[in-house]
């Protein structure tokens, strides 16, 4: 017919179909093989991330731990030394800022007007009230990195803002529309080019794009300061549009140990403590939680079995200066009045953990009064373990906290009203969820608590609400679902850990309420190079190099730990007696069997060579002429600790301590960790570190000094 097709061609089509059939066999078997070898090689990559990941996090909330540990050690020193203690005199002011001054007193001291622009400034000029052009400008100012915006303005943004908070409500009831979205942020810990990227994709906040930024804007980061000033730029212009929750490192005394106190101070040497007094007012006044069309919540942190919306809007939350500690009733006595200062009476000791505190009589002490056996002997956790031995620690956690809420009827110090209202502050800030039903402490931070599917499904449900978004957790896609799907946590801070570590997400979410998620990785030109593998490996080399550090700190620990399991003394132990040793000693619940090979080598025997094995962690540490040693251990175990001392001390925000100042910070170190360290080895630590002998430190090159260094990361 013209368009068939011929026999011979026919013919000729069979047989070329006939002699691919062996060569097709051969490519799908060789398929099959690349597509198995490639499976492999993503659930390698895949097992190396989920350590990696691992690491970062246990050191993390280990820190976290550290840092409330301290904390509750001060309110201990607080509550049960003398008020003419040294000890109690050097930490004292830092529990004075939850007292309330009247607003005509704030207004006087945080007044801008003294303050002269000069003409030599090429920064940014503001004019007040603030326009969105002005806060354009200041965006566009810190993305070019320009000159820093001058104090005058600083001050008077903050200055607006407080005002400005302080009358808006605990919990922010927005709605949406057809006709626009809401979008939602997560963390961004002091990241300023990932909430740059997120305007650049989703456009500038205004009336017709309304943002959730959901806490924790500061700390960790280089550019906190500038993410407030923007974030407060944007609230001036639209203060029904842009909401800002408070996460759990608006906090003063976490701003000690994660780096704003040091940014703040860094960037305005002159104005840097006003500017932070002013921002703790800031930090108490912010909103705790925001509620969309009546059915989503947004919190930082999450909720626990008793969190009752009803009492969070209702308590006064400036009172709540720092969510480390119950506030304290303003009345004093005439001799308090006399005194420096610093809050006296008989108050109970409070733990984020909610340790049970029924009442118990403990003596009031000095160290200078008390030989050195029986101050080690008289041991913050001796008496934390008598009260949660007091409280039942085996009952659960609402029971826990009922005990930790009955008032003590003679101290007259904490109200019950108060302390309830505080727990519910700390467990939205805090809390993490877990997949298992129940509420239990939150061990693994230091506070709040884990909560599970069934307390989201009767939170919500007696709210009458049908999703709950929290941040407060590093995800590595940037956000995650949980508790079918009822609970989401959105994180924005992208490279967290590090580069390549973690994506940052936000939300976008309409009238329908279906959360639509939007990822990125402010990245710089090298790492957006950078493929699938080498990615990974940048994180894991860095993940690695930061475990090594913990196990060298915890060296002499950890050889202890590894002779028990050596009674022979012949250096060699199991792979397995390692691991269960150094799981002892750091206490991070890594798998250390999987990590092995990364740390350290074993014999064909399959046997380790501990002592060997600390001799190949390539760390390498100043060379200072000290005769005790020891000390230097205890500096390299302690190193946040020890900053977040002197950062307290440094009453003036100079960046100076004297030697007496450096003597005082050894002996509260040495208190809180049940150490003894003399004074002869004090005084020749300090002596080898004055490299200018003016008979001063400076804080930051003496951490600077001590900071360790992984060699393995350079080869």
């Amino acid at each position: 017919m013209g368009c068939g097709m011929g026999k011979t061609e026919r013919r000729m089509k069979k047989c070329d179909r006939g002699s691919i059939s062996v060569p097709a066999a051969t490519a799908i078997r060789a398929a099959l093989l690349i597509q198995r070898w490639y499976r492999q090689y993503v659930a390698r990559l895949e097992m190396k991330r989920r350590y990696t990941w691992n690491i970062f996090q246990s050191i993390e909330y280990a820190g976290e731990q550290d840092q409330i540990k301290l904390y509750n050690f001060f309110g201990f020193l607080m509550d049960h030394f003398t008020p003419a203690s040294s000890e109690r005199n050097l930490i004292s002011h830092i529990f004075r800022e939850n007292e309330i001054c009247r607003d005509a007193e704030w207004e006087r001291y945080f007044c801008y007007e003294s303050i002269e622009v000069p003409d030599s400034y090429t920064g940014p000029h503001l004019t007040f009230p603030m326009t969105f052009c002005g806060v354009s400008k200041l965006v566009e100012a810190f993305k070019h990195k320009h000159s820093q915006l001058h104090a005058r303005y600083v001050l008077q943004i903050l200055g607006e803002t407080w005002r400005l908070l302080r009358i808006l409500p605990n919990i922010n009831h927005v709605t949406t529309c057809h006709t626009k979205e809401i979008t939602i942020c997560g963390d961004l810990h002091g990241q300023l080019e990932d909430l740059l990227l997120i305007f650049y994709k989703n456009g500038l906040p205004s009336s017709e794009k309304p943002y959730v930024f959901n806490g924790d804007f500061v700390d960790r980061g280089k550019n906190s300061l500038e993410i407030l000033l923007i974030l407060f730029g944007f609230l001036l212009v639209y203060p029904n549009d842009v909401h800002l929750n408070r996460g759990n490192h608006e906090d003063h005394i976490v701003n000690l140990r994660y780096g704003f106190t040091k940014e703040v101070l860094g960037k305005y040497r002159l104005h840097g403590k006003k500017i932070l007094k002013l921002l703790q007012k800031i930090f108490s006044c912010l909103p705790l939680a925001t509620v969309i069309d009546h059915k989503v919540l947004i919190v930082h942190g999450g909720i626990s079995d008793t969190t009752d919306l009803n009492i969070i809007s209702r308590m006064e939350r400036h009172k709540y200066v720092s969510a480390l500690r119950p506030p304290k009733q303003s009345r004093k006595t005439d001799d308090d009045k006399e005194s420096d200062g610093a809050p006296e009476g008989r108050r109970r000791v409070f733990s984020l953990t909610h340790q049970g505190s029924a009442r118990y009589d403990f003596p009031r002490r000095s160290l200078h009064n008390v030989p050195l056996n029986n101050q080690l002997n008289w041991t913050v956790e001796k008496e934390l373990k008598k009260r949660r031995k007091l409280a039942g620690f085996d009952q659960s956690y609402k029971e826990l906290k009922k005990l930790d809420s009955d008032s003590d009827p003679e101290s007259g110090e904490v109200t019950e009203t108060d302390e309830h209202e505080w727990k519910q502050i700390v467990d939205i800030l805090w809390s993490d969820p877990t997949p298992q039903n129940g509420c239990i402490l939150n061990e693994v931070r230091g506070g709040g608590c884990y909560w599970g599917p069934d307390v989201t499904e009767e939170v919500l449900g007696r709210h009458n609400l049908q999703l709950l978004i929290r941040s407060h957790e590093c995800k590595q896609d940037g956000y995650e679902f949980c508790h079918n799907r009822k609970v989401l946590t959105i994180f924005s801070a992208s490279n967290y850990y590090e580069v390549g570590s973690n994506r940052g997400a936000y939300i976008r979410m309409g009238p329908d309420l279906v959360p639509h998620f939007i990822q990125y990785q402010a990245s710089k030109k090298t790492c957006r190079e950078l493929t699938l593998r080498q990615s990974v490996g940048w994180t894991e080399r860095s993940a690695l190099q930061a475990l090594r550090e913990q196990l060298f700190v915890h060296k002499s620990d950890l050889i202890s730990a590894f002779q028990e399991f050596d009674p022979n003394n012949t250096g060699m132990i199991s792979l397995s007696n390692w691991a269960t040793a150094t799981e002892k000693v750091l206490n991070l619940g890594l798998p250390w069997r999987v990590l092995r090979p990364q740390l350290v080598s074993c014999t064909q025997s399959g046997m380790v060579d501990y002592q060997q094995s600390i001799r190949e962690l390539s760390i390498t540490q100043p060379k200072l002429e000290i005769s005790d040693t020891s000390i230097l251990e205890t500096m390299y175990k302690n190193h946040s600790n020890l900053e977040t001392i002197f950062r307290i001390i440094d009453t003036d925000h100079s960046g100076l301590i004297s030697f007496e100042e450096f003597r005082q910070t050894w002996k509260l170190l040495s208190t809180h960790l049940k150490t003894e360290i003399s004074d002869d080895a004090i005084a020749d630590l300090a002596q080898s570190i004055d490299f200018n002998k003016d008979g001063s430190i400076d804080i930051n090159e003496f951490m600077e000094a001590f900071r360790l260094v992984d060699l393995s990361a350079h080869m």
